[in-house]
């Protein structure tokens, strides 16, 4: 082994011999790899959505791209308003006001719902009329306690418009689920029809089309802002909340904190560099090799098409951090034997001889060991997995070959040694302290060490899973404070949706379906588990029971699903022809699917298990003759959770065993090998122990 060791490492004093004499091609060439990644760099994307985190085969994530592509998007943005009284003139014309500037101002809606537009069904003779709740204004105080009568009265209105208390009232914001990003409009679509009528379902397919992508998430979030500071009131306090305002709160944090965390990771760096060499070279190479291999990792994702997400954010610093120990090592050799020799090339080759090997191994088994992080079922930690590796090993590349080249062009002044070199630094002083230490008292170090290893065991077990995304954010954070309000008062923000396929076309015409559909309402909104509990639960039998009611004199008494098949047809076809499309949102064109949506808390996901596993039982056991789907943000967050508790188990062990092969095998030895890696897993345990131990405090 000794012998493949001498042969590395002259094979590196050969290569840092080579780039000297070739100095000036070896940085062209540098510079030709790092602009062709640069060049991408404009090109890098952004994604802060849940769905973000799941693989794009991921069963969830296909269920719910199914579920969005029939039924629209179920993300809402909700705007809820706390006036000293809600039930007068002057709110509802500020209200109207409010909600006629957000659908004239705000980009990419589907629809806006409010107690001006909400659906008042009702019946006049034989005639079915849909329109909005506050068509015209009640004019006196009697006509504004009848339509006052008539909110609180109404189930589709509670908790979804208005609290139960009557204190707060929302608007619901539905935006488009498709990007407009590359639409083009056609200005004869509608006129031109050759060819059109054979077109079959497969060509209809919206497959191709890009769901609202993050920049048009925020463009919406934003014009909302906007409009809600102009429509601002003192006596009204207005909170917004929503999956859409979380993720965009979760994006303006992000990019606020990269940038600062980058910062601070090339300050911190340039101040140690600085005083460890005492020169600007010595802080202004490791920089430009760490800066090229981190914009060169930025530009493969961006090449790639590869976003970055929240988790991925930390690669940027990571690599910072991580990638410029090898220059470290490199200048450290060659600074000592320049001051000794004053032979830039010969100081140069001695270097990378004699710190090369180690510097490739460090790389090598870094690089290795992240790589197991791409077999992740969580997509943006392997994608970490996947580019920090690389960006690992072109660091290696960049040091072992552009550092040399630039150390060659640059001017550096030889700094002769005070006392014939023979005086230690302080830094000297400490190492060979250090190096006493340990090789005088093994069995005290031993013992330590492994005492505090068997503390830290123990305290690993405590470690507690969460994706609690509201709780990333600081307690006075606007965001969470409006979602958490708006849960309590409302009763939830975040969807769990279930999908009932009769598999037959008007298979939901079926009284007996859609009556279970209202005992499963019922019997869902009793659930609650403390923290989480089923807030609202509805379906398409809401529609129904208005009809009915709207047909049989508004009589309250009707406020039920008809028993015969056929009035259930006629009922359904009625409210079509009035002109209202809300049925779009709860079933699809052939009566065949349903959707059935219970709103529940934004909290930590773990916390969805027991609701989620009771009302899928309850489905299973209601329905057995109908194929159920669950999906919905709720359990992509439940996702989320279980793919990150599997997937750190499967890469910890992966990274482990890879590292072990590469350590024995670079080593040369097994023993060796395997002793190699007690001082490589005692920081991951104990770490793991500190964490274990402060999720309890």
């Amino acid at each position: 082994m000794t012998g493949i060791r001498n042969r590395l490492e002259n094979r590196l004093e050969k290569l840092a011999h080579t780039v000297f004499r070739h100095r000036l091609k070896s940085i062209l060439c540098m510079v030709v790899i790092v602009a062709a990644f640069i060049s991408q760099v404009p090109k890098t994307t952004l994604d802060f959505s849940t769905e973000g985190f799941l693989h794009k085969n991921d069963s969830y994530l296909l269920t719910y791209n199914a579920f969005r592509d029939q039924f629209g998007r179920d993300e809402v943005v909700i705007i809820a308003m706390e006036p000293p009284q809600i039930f007068n003139t002057e709110f509802f014309t500020w209200l109207k006001a409010l909600h006629e500037d957000i659908e004239e101002n705000v980009p990419y809606l589907d629809d806006v719902t409010s107690m001006i537009n909400a659906r008042n069904t009702r019946g006049n003779d034989d005639e079915l009329i849909v329109e909005d709740l506050l068509e015209t204004f009640p004019t006196d105080a009697a006509a504004m306690a009848t339509l006052k009568q008539r909110v609180i009265s109404n189930p589709m209105y509670k908790n979804l418009l208005i609290s139960e208390d009557a204190s707060i009232t929302a608007m619901v914001i539905k935006t488009q689920n498709y990007s407009s990003i590359g639409k083009e409009t056609d200005v004869l679509e509608g006129f031109e029809n050759d060819g059109q009528d054979d077109m079959g379902i497969e060509d209809l397919k919206p497959a191709t089309r890009t769901y609202l992508t993050n920049e048009e998430n925020s463009a919406v979030i934003l014009a909302i802002q906007s409009v809600l500071e102009k429509h601002a009131r003192d006596d009204t306090r207005i909170y917004l909340a929503g999956s859409p305002a979380v993720t965009h709160s979760l994006k303006a944090s992000m990019m606020r904190d990269m940038r600062k965390f980058v910062m601070l990771a090339v300050l911190t760096i340039a101040v140690f560099l600085f005083v460890m060499f005492h020169r600007i070279s010595g802080v202004v190479l490791p920089l430009v090799v760490v800066v090229c291999s981190l914009l060169s990792t930025l530009g493969l994702m961006a090449f790639f098409g590869t976003p970055i997400k929240l988790p991925t954010q930390i690669l940027p610093s990571f690599l910072l951090a991580v990638c410029v120990g090898a220059s470290v090592h490199i200048l450290a050799i060659f600074y000592h034997r320049f001051q000794a020799t004053g032979d830039k090339e010969a100081s140069i080759a001695y270097a990378l001889g004699h710190s090369g090997l180690a510097c490739v191994m460090t790389h090598i088994t870094t690089a290795a060991g992240l790589l197991s992080f791409s077999t992740s079922r969580i997509a943006p930690i392997a994608d970490i997995g996947l580019y920090a590796s690389f960006g690992i090993m072109v660091a290696l590349v960049y040091t072992l070959v552009l550092l040399p080249a630039l150390l060659a062009v640059m001017p550096l002044k030889q700094r002769r040694f005070r006392n014939n070199g023979n005086e230690l630094t302080a830094m000297d002083r400490s190492m060979q302290w250090v190096a006493r230490f340990s090789t005088q008292r093994p069995v005290l170090i031993l013992v330590v060490a492994f005492l505090i290893i068997a503390m830290s065991i123990p305290m690993i077990f405590r470690i507690r899973f969460s994706h609690d995304v509201l709780r990333w954010f600081p307690e006075d954070n606007v965001v969470r404070m409006a979602t958490e309000q708006i849960d309590r008062k409302m009763r939830g923000t975040i969807n769990l949706e279930i999908i009932i396929d009769t598999g037959k076309e008007n298979g939901l015409y079926d009284p007996l379906i859609l009556e279970r559909l209202e005992k499963a309402a019922a019997h869902i909104e009793t659930l609650d588990y403390g923290e989480v509990f089923a807030g609202k639960a509805w379906s398409l039998t809401e529609i129904l029971k208005e009809i009915n009611q709207a047909l049989n004199e508004n009589q309250s008494a009707y406020y039920r699903i008809p028993q015969n098949r056929d009035i259930i047809a006629q009922e359904f076809l009625l409210f079509e022809n009035s002109g209202s499309d809300d049925l779009e949102d709860m079933v699809d064109s052939q009566f065949s699917m349903a959707r059935f949506t219970v709103k529940a808390p934004f909290t930590d996901a773990l916390k969805y298990h027991q609701l989620m596993r009771d009302v899928g039982r309850y489905f299973d056991e209601t329905f057995p003759d109908v194929t159920l789907q669950i999906t919905g943000m709720m359990p992509l967050l439940f996702r989320t959770l279980s793919n990150v508790m599997v997937s750190m188990a499967m890469s910890y062990i992966i990274a482990i065993v890879i590292i072990t092969l590469l350590m024995i095998l670079l080593i040369g030895r097994l023993r060796i090998g395997l002793l190699s890696m007690i001082p490589n897993i005692t920081p991951i345990l104990i770490m793991l122990g500190v964490m274990g131990a402060l999720s309890f405090l």
